[in-house]
């Protein structure tokens, strides 16, 4: 029987999409945009400590050779020529760091991830060797000081894990954020791998100037961190080097973008003034600035949004940060157990409509934007006895959207120009429920791509864009149109407003809980500094919250 012929569609484009909980591989046609198909895996996330959060590096690696191989036999199944990708573009959860021996391929330390508040003292620390009257590192790099960015986590490694300072003295050492460790590994590793980052990633770092788009002496020197360990900075659409291993060996590497500006790229939001909000672990607002840096008076960072080419301009942005978005389903999922899989919120929701006056403020991280108090700690409240797993879902899920209207008033602030609608993107916006209530709680219509994958279409887009390659256009006229799902504010705007001002309340709550020297530490002594009243409320909240969420009468 003759072997069944394969289907012809054209060149091909993969992308990586390695996020904070799980990585993918996706492959799409660089002609129409259609996804072809792709693969999914879960990655662990540690909690040593609190306020810690590690990942592996080697699991993140060995999940992306799965995932390509198990979607290049997806794609043999579908009769689909794997030879027609021609090229790989990687999209990543940013700032997350790593350290490895460039001599052995071995990480040196877990990857410290983005989300980690173990640096709080560090960071106090910083903060007082800044003169007040010149905030040099923010002027350069668009970054508050904070737990978030990558040179602190760095500065904890060299001051706290023996094997990394031993490396860095003997020049084994190599520094880089998951794309450039995933870049460096799936480009040869210690058989000369290509150790680079992009712009986008880079000016996540706190050590990188967004003006000159080059690592700065001056912040390299006041982070104490050894030039000698950076990778080189690209743009984000060229070729870095070819796979050397997998089912997908000698294909070029030739886009690169952290997650959130894969996502506007993917969004397509090329002019100024346009704007895309991704939820996935957490919740990320990108505005489109042009070629200008334009600086926040209300919280929000200036970062790189891209530079597609060697020889092109770099699109700069604003973005409002929220930690924990997507992570709180999880977090109802894997620590309180009312749900067993994440697409379970929706159906509690629907059951009861509302939250019934129950607020849910999950700053399990602190506070990021805009108030970037790291302090801040997650709280439930508003619970009475008629509050059930229903309502305390329906709250979670009000909280992302509350998080997101926060960003957006601090955006419409900055830009003088109100947005008329938000385009969104991510897993979670699968969730029609969560749509909604997003639409309702900004009071202007929610715009969906019917693609939802646009954080991967990104990368591909720049991968397939890239000189050398060329094989995805992306001229205006030649990008493919995209269907939209539309969602329109169906309460009034007075009831939006009380439920806002509402949330605003138990926001304030949340702040001052902790110390920096308990977050560093994870020391039980953190709860000496505690008032009585805490734990009486903490002993309602656990009694009251595990006997309706168990369903106990």
């Amino acid at each position: 029987m003759a072997a069944a012929k394969k289907a012809v569609l054209g060149p091909l484009v993969g992308a990586v999409d390695q996020g904070t909980s799980s990585t993918r591989f996706l492959v799409f046609n660089s002609k129409t945009a259609e996804l072809l198909s792709h693969h999914q895996v879960e990655i662990k996330q540690e909690f040593p400590r609190e306020g810690w959060v590690e990942q592996d590096p080697k699991e993140i690696l060995q999940s992306v050779y799965e995932c390509i191989e198990k979607t290049c036999e997806k794609l043999g199944q579908l009769n689909i020529d794997i030879n027609n990708i021609k090229a790989i573009g990687v999209s990543n959860q940013r700032e997350t760091t790593v350290v490895w021996d460039k001599l052995t391929g071995e990480p040196l330390y877990n990857a410290v991830v983005w989300l980690d508040l173990r640096t709080q003292s560090t960071v106090e620390n910083l903060s007082k060797k800044i003169p007040g009257n010149n905030n040099f590192v923010k002027s350069k790099t668009g970054l508050p000081l904070s737990t978030y960015f990558s040179a602190v986590k760095l500065r904890w490694l060299l001051d706290n894990v023996r094997t990394v300072k031993e490396a860095v003295e003997e020049d084994r050492a190599l520094f880089g954020t998951i794309d450039a460790w995933l870049i460096w590994s799936l480009t040869g590793g210690t058989n000369r791998g290509v150790h680079c980052t992009d712009v986008t990633n880079a000016s996540r770092t706190m050590l990188f100037n967004i003006h000159s788009l080059e690592w700065d002496k001056e912040l390299c020197e006041f982070f104490e961190i050894p030039m000698k360990i950076l990778p080189n900075v690209r743009s984000s659409s060229e070729i870095y080097g070819l796979m050397k291993a997998g089912v997908l060996e000698g294909v070029p590497i030739s886009g690169c973008l952290g997650d959130q500006s894969a996502a506007l790229v993917g969004q397509m939001c090329f002019q100024d003034g346009q704007a895309k909000n991704t939820y996935g672990t957490g919740c990320f607002l990108l505005c489109n600035t042009g070629h200008k840096c334009v600086f926040s008076e209300h919280g929000l960072l200036t970062t790189v949004a891209y530079k597609l080419g060697r020889d092109k301009p770099v699109y700069y942005a604003l973005e409002g940060s929220v930690a924990i978005a997507g992570a709180v389903i999880r977090w109802l999922r894997d620590n309180l157990g009312i749900i067993k899989s994440s697409e379970e919120i929706e159906k509690l929701a629907k059951e009861v409509g509302t939250s019934y006056g129950c607020y849910f403020v999950p700053a399990f991280s602190g506070l990021y934007a805009p108030y970037w108090e790291p302090s801040a700690r997650g709280i439930i409240c508003g619970l009475t006895q008629f509050t059930n797993k229903c309502h305390i879902a329906f709250a979670a899920l009000e909280a992302v959207c509350f998080q997101t209207r926060e960003i957006l008033d601090a955006m419409n602030r900055d830009c003088g120009i109100p947005l008329s609608h938000l385009q969104v993107d991510g897993g979670m916006t699968n969730n029609k429920i969560l749509m909604q209530l997003q639409a309702d709680i900004l009071y202007i219509p929610v715009v969906k791509s019917s693609m939802p994958e646009t954080t991967a279409l990104g990368a591909a887009m720049a991968a397939g864009a890239a000189e050398g390659v060329d094989v995805w256009s992306l001229q205006p006229e030649d990008l493919s149109a995209v269907m939209m799902e539309r969602f329109e504010p169906q309460i009034n705007a007075e009831e939006s407003e009380i439920r806002y001002s509402t949330w605003k309340k138990a926001v304030i709550k949340s702040m001052g809980w902790v110390t920096a020297q308990s977050s560093e530490s994870g020391d039980p002594s953190i709860f000496c500094s505690l008032p009585l009243g805490f734990f009486i409320v903490s002993s309602m909240v656990m009694l009251i919250g595990a006997r309706y969420i168990s369903g106990i009468p």
